[in-house]
């Protein structure tokens, strides 16, 4: 009879040998990730078995995958109409990345502006909300009870109170300080319907059905289904006291009118009806937002741990892929994919007039300097390196030929590409370009250009650049709290 000891030991050799032969054997996942895995798996049985289990893959229950696919099926009927008139055939691709992602038609008739700065975007998203009479959504990834917040908070009282429906998610991690405090209390209290988005019970993920780390990052205000924002922008001071040091946070925030906005509701109202469980469609039974005069063509896209692999990857890319004679890209974190990387390169190579900028000093050691081990490869093939020197760049932008822009929540990093909810949206519009574009630029002026030639001398080997798709490098980022 074998013991009690042998047993457990047997037990936990087969638990590690699964283990080893789901790291080799997992599609879609890099060469490098695989060797990467299985080192770690060999050299550290026990703990790689962990590590492996907790952040190995970006996994969902099939009961949670099972909701989330229901709830978005239910949803899309829906979407906005498909204008007859289309995007122009150069940026084409771009905009039909999208629709596959999203499996909704491009709206047009939309029209926009940038808000001039942080303060000034919150204290619109104020004046709107007081203004609503039906619904108010909001979801935050990190909601502060700062200034800021706190003023967004004071409105979803007020309009709770008139009688406006006001649905609230907040990331249960990011915004765990603002769940526990009085003023989640007090939306309550005056009637708002709230969710603490992706919780975990003492950090167990299997028993919320996904992973620990899987977080709803995204950022999105609808108001009465016609008004939405959608940028980067956490609900917060500049002055993010959590992490004041890196101070100010510098971000994006974009306010459209139009079709667009119920595509922004419709991504909403999937991770409400997903994790309170509440039918939405009576809400969404009311006539879209008509085509606006003189508007637009834009796509709002959702994206995540349930979309198919490497989507927002895949968007990137097809932005990319329009280039002709410039691009700008601001991200704060840089840990691209193979594919991204390769696109960037590309269009250096191409003769396209790249730039990206990045903060100087990040909030996150680990990361910037993953970031800063790209520059030899980045400066070779061409691409311009900027680093601002004005507190957080925190935006996310990509502008291309000064018509075509994706503004959102998705950083250039594996959490955004992978793991992470996200929301952006796609546009072709010169007007609009140009306001995202001079926002760019006033970044650039506070930036410092990384010297070309001393970067691109820096040998480091290829493959040493190159953080794998579910890789070990992931594996020691992925935890680290990147807004």
């Amino acid at each position: 009879m074998i013991g009690l000891n042998t047993a457990v030991w047997l037990a936990l050799a087969a638990i590690h040998l699964a283990v080893v032969v789901r790291a080799i054997l997992l599609e879609g996942r890099e060469p490098y990730a695989r060797a990467a895995w299985l080192l770690l798996l060999i050299a550290l049985p026990g703990v790689g078995t962990i590590l492996y289990l907790l952040f190995g893959e970006p996994w969902t229950s099939g009961s949670f995958h099972r909701r989330a696919r229901d709830v978005y099926e239910a949803l899309l009927p829906y979407a906005p109409q498909p204008s007859e008139n289309e995007p122009s055939v150069a940026i084409e691709n771009a905009f039909r990345t999208c629709e596959a992602a999203s499996r909704w038609s491009v709206s047009t008739g939309n029209t926009a502006h940038v808000a001039s700065g942080a303060d000034a975007a919150i204290t619109t998203i104020v004046a709107d909300i007081d203004a609503a009479t039906r619904t108010v959504h909001l979801s935050f990834y990190i909601w502060l009870g700062d200034g800021n917040g706190t003023k967004v908070v004071d409105a979803v009282c007020r309009a709770a109170r008139r009688g406006v429906v006001c649905r609230i998610v907040a990331d249960a991690m990011g915004s765990r300080a603002l769940i526990r405090s009085r003023h989640w209390t007090a939306m309550r209290e005056a009637g708002a319907r709230l969710c603490a988005s992706l919780p975990v019970p003492f950090g167990l993920g299997f028993l919320a059905g996904h992973r620990t780390d899987l977080r709803n990052h995204r950022k999105i205000i609808v108001v009465d289904g016609r008004i939405t924002w959608c940028g980067s922008q956490n609900c917060a001071d500049p002055a993010f006291l959590p992490k004041r040091k890196f101070a100010p946070w510098v971000d994006i925030l974009v306010r459209y009118e139009g079709p667009v906005a119920r595509q922004e509701e419709l991504i909403f109202a999937s991770d409400w009806m997903l994790e309170t469980r509440e039918d939405m469609r009576p809400a969404l039974a009311v006539d879209p937002p008509l085509p606006l005069q003189d508007g637009f063509a834009a796509i709002a896209v959702g994206t995540g741990p349930l979309s198919p692999h490497a989507t927002m990857t895949d968007i990137f890319v097809a932005v990319l892929a329009t280039a002709r004679e410039r691009a700008v890209i601001t991200t704060p974190y840089f840990a691209p994919d193979p594919p991204l990387l390769n696109a960037i390169v590309a269009t250096a190579r191409r003769g396209v007039q790249l730039t990206i900028v990045f903060p100087q000093r990040n909030d996150s050691r680990v990361v910037g300097a993953i970031s800063r081990a790209y520059y030899p490869l980045l400066a070779k093939a061409g691409v311009r390196i900027h680093e601002f020197r004005g507190g957080l760049l925190h935006a996310k932008t990509l502008v291309v030929d000064d018509t075509l822009a994706l503004v959102g929540s998705a950083n250039m990093d594996r959490r955004s590409l992978d793991l992470n909810f996200e929301n952006n949206i796609l546009f072709e519009s010169a007007a609009l370009a140009m306001q995202v574009g001079q926002h760019q630029r006033r970044w650039l002026a506070d930036s410092s250009e990384i010297d070309h030639g001393g970067v691109a001398a820096r040998s480091l080997p290829p493959v040493r650049r190159q953080p794998a798709d579910n890789g070990l490098p992931a594996v020691l980022t992925d935890a680290l709290p990147t807004e």
